[in-house]
C-alpha cells in the first residue's frame, strides 16, 4: 500500500458521505418540499470535491518543482566538485 493517511482523501470521502446522508435525511424529513435542498448539498459536495481536486494538484505540482529543483542542485553539485 501507498501512504498510511492522506487527509485529503478523508476529506473528499468524508464530504461525500455527510452529503449523502443529509440528501437521504432531507428526504425524508420534508419529502417533495426537500428538492431545493438537496440540489443545495449537492452543490456543496460538488465545489468541495473541486476544491479537494484543486488542492491535490496544487500539492502534486510544488512536489514536481520541488524535486526538479533537487535534481538541478544535484547535478551541479556533481559538476563543481
Amino acid at each position: 500500500m501507498g501512504k498510511s493517511f492522506d487527509p485529503l482523501r478523508a476529506l473528499a470521502i468524508a464530504s461525500q458521505a455527510l452529503g449523502f446522508v443529509l440528501i437521504i435525511t432531507l428526504e425524508t424529513l420534508l419529502e417533495d418540499a426537500a428538492r431545493p435542498w438537496q440540489g443545495a448539498t449537492l452543490g456543496v459536495m460538488l465545489l468541495v470535491a473541486l476544491g479537494v481536486a484543486l488542492m491535490r494538484r496544487y500539492r502534486r505540482n510544488k512536489a514536481r518543482k520541488a524535486a526538479v529543483e533537487r535534481a538541478r542542485k544535484a547535478s551541479e553539485g556533481e559538476m563543481s566538485g
